[in-house]
This record gives C-alpha cells, structure tokens and sequence, in this order.
C-alpha cells in the first residue's frame, strides 16, 4: 500500500521507530504553512528556527534513503493548510494509506481528527516516542483529586524511571527536592562562562516570511542565527552545558542579572520541545556527570532533572487532562489588555525592561524572568489570560501550547483556580531585588510603595491581594499576607490602593 505519512514542525525525533528502515511505498510529507505562523503573533526567531529544524530533518530523511515530499512557503502548490495539502497529495498520487503522529497541541490534534474523518482511506496514528509519560498518564495518577501535585508526580517519576535513586527506594541525598539550595543571587564580579552560540546565516527563510506577509516580531538575527538546527548540535549544546554550566546550574538557577542573559541555564528547551533530544537521554547524561565528577553535586543534578523529568512531564499531562476547557479559565476575571511594552521593552521599570528587551532579542528568558517578572506583573495588573497566552505563545522559541499554557495560565496567572499550584506566584520589589540586580539604578524605588517614584510592583502587589483577600485568607500559604496587610492602618492602605489604581490607569506611561 502507498503511505503517505506527516511530520510535523516539533516532531523532529531523528531516533523514531519509522525511520529505523526505508519502504519504497512510504513518502514523507513536511510542510510550513501559514496557518501554524498566524494563529498567534510569532517571535521572527520561533519560525526561523522551526523552519531550519525541519529543512534540516527532511534532508536527514533524504540522505538516508526516505522519500520525502517538503513545501516550503511560498511553493505554487502550498494550500497553506495541513489539511488541504494533504487531501490533494492523496488525490493527486493515490495514497492507500494516511499515518501521523499524534500531535501535542490540541489544536492540532483537532485539526488532524477532522481531517481523518473526511479522508476514504485508512488512517493510522502512532506516539512521538518521545514523552516519557503517556498523553492520560498525570489524569490517571491524580485520579478524584482537585489539585494536582507536582512533587508527588516527580517523586513517582523518579521511582519509575529508576533517577537518582539510592538502595531501598530512597532519594539519592537523602531528599527527594535541593530547591531550597539554588535561590541564590548572582555575586558581585561573579561573571558567567559565555553561552554557547551557533552562527547560522538564515536570512533567506527571513526574506520568505516578509515576502509572504508573515508578520513577526522581535530581533530576527536571521544573519547570525544562535540556536541549534540538528541534532548533532543539540547534542553539542548539550555536553557544552553539562561541562561548563551544570556545575553551578542549580546555585544560580533563579538568579537574574543586567548583564547575563543565559547564565548556567543550559538553553536546551528548544531542541527539546521540537523532539531532536529525548528527555531521557539528557536526563541520563546528567545523573552520569553526577557521579562521575565531583563539581557536580546533587543540588546542580536534581534541580536540572526535576524541571525535565518533573515539570515538564507534568505540564504536558495537566494540559491533556483538562483541555480544551483550560484554555477558558479567568479565575479571578481579569480583563486589562497587555501593556504596550510588552511588544517593545521600553519602561522605566528595569527588571521588565530588561526581561522583556531579551525576550525581543534572544526569544529566550529563563523560567524566573518568565514568572517573577513578566508573568508577575501581568497578574498584578489585572492582564485577561488570553492576552498573556498569546504573549508566551509568540515571543519565545521553545513555546508550544502544551507546555507554555500551563505555566502561564496555570502556575503564573492562577486563572485555574489552583488545579496546577497551590498559591499565585506574585510578589512585591523585594523578591526581585534579592534575586537581582535589576533595581539597582533602576527610576523606581524597590523600598516604597507610594509616591512619585515608588516601585509599581508595590502597590499593585497589595492592591491585588486587597482585591482577592477573601480568596486569600482561605489558603495557608496566603492568608498570613493578608493578616498582615489588614493589620495596616486604614489610610496607609487607602493610599497604597490609590497608588495602584493610578498606575493601572496609566501603565502605557511606566
């Protein structure tokens, strides 16, 4: 039977079970569309990236003997839609057979579901083989439960995987979590090594997306392109990172500063998310450099293994287990639009300015710039959820809805009400402060909360949990704010709350 089979954008798995062999009756078809560059303001880099990922990979497939049919953009016969591509492919050369791998976005998933119902032929559809959990796998586990927890799944994780496990079932180090030792800010003079960069010329995919009215934003570095393309250099990102960053990854690991845009994060989740590493295999390379080199303790190790193993386990299985309804959650209805320097990096707060101004630049930020500051102000200005979805979705490179939708209405929005954490993650200028040195030279003053030049993230830190404080004073981890700031004299508080809504009203102007 003639097979036709689709691979998609982040399904770049070089190790997958079909193409251990080649079958003269089976083609490959990969395409880029215009439909998967609009269904959200890209960041130029993300689809750059996609783009040479998958140029890369067909090519692979050709020189190992596979058939494989590639549309490029703007090629004459692209519909510009999976769907439409494909039912003229079989029409025009009489496939018997349609397989695909299962998508990880339940939009796609959709699409590809509809599609299989209005083909006449069989259509087959197979695991990514890349995940270590099944799609069901989280739902199972937490079964009846209202919330889900992360430890409890990493901690089953780390036994099924047999991870950094001592004798008898027990945690090598004696604790299953080192979190508590890697909150540390980054020393004065302390410089990190220089994050490895690749120095790919992309302009020609560039020029393609401007010709065909692609619209994009940020820094394209479409002439100096950093990011992996293969395997082989996600492979060497990865024994950069394990060599030269691990040693210090955990230490550091929530540290931001003015001029480190990477730090010891190894920058592996693009490679990652588009399926040229498998988890495991990065995850098995680090517990080896564990025990095999003294300069790496278990902190470095398990802080790494838990965002692999753990969180990004987890996130795929809390999306799968409550989409598509999570998609609509707005917990305490929020309604702003997304300040205008969200798009642009220009603001007198510095800690945005700058997280943001990387973001435009790199299409990377580490996971606390991405909760503690951006994600942080978002909810403290009463940003609706779509909008800061969108945001996530567009501007960074490895941002695929599986796992950004999670992290950004789940854990940094609560607009789930609490299904994935068990508290918002906001706070005032003092976490940033102590994690950075952002506020240092910055127009506003982290240790005021009213007045001209007081930091916004006062204020609206204390004006949001005033809003919610019914809400609040019913969680543990919450309610002793509360208490505290309804201990405050009634017109220190007035002010503060004043202070706030002036900002809100005029956010555009920070």
């Amino acid at each position: 039977m003639k097979t036709l089979r689709l691979i998609l954008g982040d399904q770049l798995n070089y190790n997958h079970s079909w193409f251990k062999q080649t079958h003269d009756d089976v083609t490959y078809v990969m395409m880029e569309v215009k439909t998967e560059t609009s269904y959200v303001k890209h960041h130029a880099q993300k689809i750059i990236g996609i783009f040479a990922a998958m140029r890369a990979f067909a090519g692979y497939l050709q020189d190992n003997g596979h058939r494989v049919i590639y549309f490029k953009l703007d090629d004459a016969n692209n519909r510009q839609s999976f769907a439409e591509n494909i039912k003229a492919l079989i029409r025009d050369n009489e496939f018997d057979k349609f397989e695909y791998l299962l998508p990880d976005e339940y939009r796609v998933d959709q699409h590809l579901k509809e599609l299989s119902e209005d083909l006449s032929i069989p259509v087959h559809t197979y695991d990514t083989e890349h995940f270590l959990t099944d799609r069901g796998e989280v739902q199972e586990l937490f079964q009846g439960k209202k919330s889900y927890l992360m430890e409890s799944f990493y901690r089953y994780m780390r036994k099924k995987h047999q991870i950094l496990m001592a004798p008898a079932g027990k945690p090598e180090g004696g604790k299953w979590n080192f979190d508590k030792s890697n909150r540390n800010k980054l020393p004065k003079g302390h410089r990190p090594p220089r994050p490895y960069q690749f120095h790919y010329d992309y302009k020609e995919i560039y020029k393609l997306l401007d010709e065909c009215g692609t619209e994009t934003f940020g820094n394209p570095s479409a002439g100096d392109f950093q990011w992996p393309a293969t395997r082989s250099d996600s492979l060497e990102l990865l024994d950069y990172f394990i060599k030269n960053l691990l040693p210090l990854f955990g230490v550091y690991q929530d540290a931001m500063d003015n001029d480190f845009w990477s730090l010891y994060h190894s920058r592996l989740s693009f490679s990652l998310n588009v399926k040229m590493l498998h988890p495991l295999e990065v995850i098995r390379k680090v517990e080896a450099a564990h025990y095999q080199n003294s300069d790496i303790d278990i902190a470095q190790a398990e802080g790494f293994i838990r965002q692999i193993l753990g969180w990004r386990e987890f996130m795929r299985g809390i999306y799968w287990a409550h989409m598509p309804g999570y998609a609509g959650q707005n917990y305490f209805g929020h309604y702003r639009k997304l300040p205008e320097f969200y798009w642009t990096g220009k603001t007198n707060m510095n800690c945005l300015s700058k997280a943001i101004g990387q973001s435009l630049e790199h299409a990377y930020a580490h996971h606390i710039q991405r909760l503690m500051i951006t994600g942080n102000f978002a909810v403290l200005n009463e940003t609706h959820p779509d909008e800061v979805d969108r945001w996530y979705l567009g501007i960074y490179i490895d941002a695929f809805e599986w796992v950004e939708m999670p992290n950004t209405r789940g854990m940094s929005q609560f607009a789930d009400g609490g299904t994935l954490a068990t508290k918002p993650y906001v706070s005032s200028a003092n976490y940033i402060n102590k994690m950075s040195n952002y506020c240092k030279g910055c127009y506003y003053n982290p240790k005021k909360t009213t007045g001209e030049d007081a930091c916004p993230f006062n204020s609206l830190f204390w004006s949001f949990l005033d809003k919610n404080r019914e809400l609040f004073s019913k969680n543990r981890r919450m309610n002793f704010l509360v208490k505290n700031w309804e201990k405050r004299d009634a017109t220190d508080r007035q002010s503060v709350l004043e202070q706030a809504e002036y900002y809100k009203g005029n956010v555009d102007q920070l």
